[in-house]
């Protein structure tokens, strides 16, 4: 017999958002991980806001904006506004972010507000710190073998918002034959932008992305963001390396692999002052090599060179998936707080993954 085609709203439902959800979803562990973390920084969320003796109007939790923030990441939704129109009738997004079916969904401008107090107190940083926490509880990072690489981040500024800093006259529209630096330019609607080329590539206004990856599963261990320049990579990996080893256990051997383009005299110099091993891999096209070829025969060299590719993952993950192709914001604190909660949410794809194939241990 076939059925009338009618709809029954029923006035009330015993159901919670929860049973919505399948069981096996990918979201429920890392729900769980993002609770955790969140749970070990309350005490960094609520210094953010006046005490409650003081009265006034109750934000919104800090929490629900940074679990919306890395929904918007994990879904590839291109804007906020996008993200809040799909949560109002999405009940996988509500019950991710700890909207009840009842709640109303805040306004995009919420976000807008909310960055820079999130910037000011570091909140991402600690966030990304305490998901790394849990990785090394469960055991998932050697702490001791690490790799670092950086990729070109296009900014959100076009080539005609690259005008002299002087305020002259420039024909911004026809900028084809003229000469144009960071010296003499800068963009107008992102001043922490450079125009930067990298082998092949066009010039364009960038950023630099810089990250540094444990070897044992490849998970993300320090994320950062520079002006885009050419000393920038290994600037980056000096700092990023010796906040590792500051965290390492005392007298651990560490090393560091990384591609041709750190085979500088002054960088190696600069591990070797660290008492990090170069595990860089050796440049000898029509010069020497300044990693010594003590370093590059053992065996633990080796490992590092066939480890250090896992650090492409995180950035093929944050351009394809991420919004780190080319960020819709500007200015280099929030390229940066983008970049680092990419790479948190990068992290916990990984550690869901790892949690299934290699149960956590107690």
């Amino acid at each position: 017999m076939r059925g009338a085609d009618t709809f029954t709203e029923s006035l009330f439902t015993m159901r919670r958002l929860d049973d919505f959800v399948p069981a096996d979803h990918p979201l429920r562990p890392v729900r769980v991980m993002v609770n955790q973390a969140l749970k070990n920084i309350e005490p960094l969320l609520s210094g953010m806001y006046a005490a409650d003796v003081k009265g006034g109007r109750p934000s919104i939790a800090p929490e629900k904006l940074l679990r919306a923030m890395l929904l918007q990441i994990f879904y590839s939704i291109r804007s906020e506004r996008m993200l809040m129109e799909q949560t109002q009738y999405n009940l996988l997004y509500r019950w991710f972010i700890g909207l009840s079916m009842d709640d109303s969904v805040w306004v995009p401008t919420v976000f807008t507000k909310n960055r820079e107090r999130l910037i000011e107190h570091d909140a991402v940083i600690e966030l990304f710190n305490e998901v790394l926490a849990i990785a090394n509880q469960n055991h998932w990072l050697s702490g001791e073998h690490f790799s670092v690489d950086g990729t070109l981040i296009q900014a959100w500024a076009g080539h005609k918002s690259f005008v002299r800093k002087d305020g002259s006259d420039d024909d911004s529209a026809n900028f084809k034959g003229q000469s144009r630096s960071n010296d003499t330019h800068e963009s107008s609607t992102d001043a922490d932008a450079r125009l930067y080329r990298k082998g092949n590539t066009a010039s364009e206004l960038r950023f630099m992305g810089h990250t540094l990856s444990d070897n044992r599963h490849g998970l993300i261990a320090n994320a950062m963001v520079t002006t885009a320049d050419g000393y920038a990579e290994r600037e980056a990996a000096k700092a990023m390396i010796a906040d590792a080893k500051h965290a390492a256990p005392e007298g651990a051997p560490i090393t560091l692999g990384a591609d041709k383009g750190y085979d500088a005299a002054e960088f190696i110099a600069a591990l070797s002052d660290m008492q990090v091993l170069p595990h860089v891999a050796q440049n000898t096209s029509n010069r020497q090599s300044a990693v010594p070829d003590s370093v590059a025969k053992t065996d633990g060299y080796a490992i590092s060179q066939q480890k250090r590719k896992l650090i492409e993952q995180g950035f093929g993950w944050a351009m394809l998936i991420g919004p780190i192709r080319q960020v819709m914001v500007r200015g280099l604190e929030k390229v940066d707080q983008l970049f680092v909660l990419t790479m948190t949410a990068y992290n916990l794809t990984r550690m869901r993954t790892l949690g299934q194939i290699r149960p956590q241990t107690a």
